[in-house]
């Protein structure tokens, strides 16, 4: 029999090892277990009064979606990404990206382009006190809005997995380069812009591929 718990970020009823799933995985993308952290099987199981069973199947799924690892005679943990690995992951992002939001720029409704505004300008008033964890998550959620509406599942979704690879360092590329937040801010508003004025989907793919690749530039300027 099949026992099931209350989803932690939908409400539904899920399995232990979804609940598993789903809490470990927040806990990673949202920096409370950061790189390197160990994730030990029991006590996770404790704190969510479930069986080692289901932890276990819950982080060989993260294990395949690349955000932890096994080490022997160590056991699981949080995937570190170092800056070669981080370059090439956000490549790809800026080229998926930019095709998935050039796409989607026509399709865009005027009330998807006033919740993408209404953010961006969450993220600039976010600046006077400044925290890099809910401004990464704004960002998220404004870049979410653009690329939605992409006609192509297969190129949203793939969107999607690269920006879970690399969610547990993104908020290390705002804390290490704040002055990168402000100058984003900007870059969003031109990328508004030029979609509310009808822009050509290619300008649009391009706009939103240089914003990226300039986030990636500034993050490993700033490791040299």
């Amino acid at each position: 029999m099949v026992s099931y718990m209350i989803s932690v970020s939908s409400g539904r009823p899920v399995t232990k090892s979804q609940l598993a799933y789903e809490t470990i995985k927040a806990r990673i993308l949202d920096g409370r277990y950061g790189p390197g952290y160990r994730l030990v099987l029991d006590q996770i199981g404790r704190e969510l009064d479930v069986s080692a069973v289901p932890v276990r199947e819950a982080l060989r799924r993260l294990e395949a979606e690349e955000l932890i690892q096994f080490e022997r005679n160590v056991g699981a943990r949080v995937v570190a990404i170092d800056p070669t690995e981080y370059r090439h992951a956000m490549q790809t992002v800026a080229i998926v990206e930019g095709a998935a939001t050039g796409l989607a720029a026509p399709l865009l409704t005027p009330e998807a382009l006033a919740r993408a505004r209404t953010l961006n300008e969450r993220m600039r008033r976010s600046l006077a006190e400044f925290d890099p964890l809910a401004f990464t998550a704004l960002n998220a959620e404004f870049h979410e809005v653009l690329f939605s509406a992409c006609p192509n599942p297969n190129l949203a979704e793939l969107v999607r997995r690269c920006w879970t690879r690399l969610a547990a360092v993104r908020d290390s590329t705002f804390s290490s380069v704040p002055g990168r937040a402000p100058a984003s801010v900007e870059e969003h508003e031109r990328l508004l812009a030029l979609i509310e004025a009808g822009g050509d989907p290619g300008e649009v793919e391009r706009s939103a591929r240089e914003h990226r690749l300039a986030t990636l530039e500034a993050y490993l300027a700033r490791q040299r």
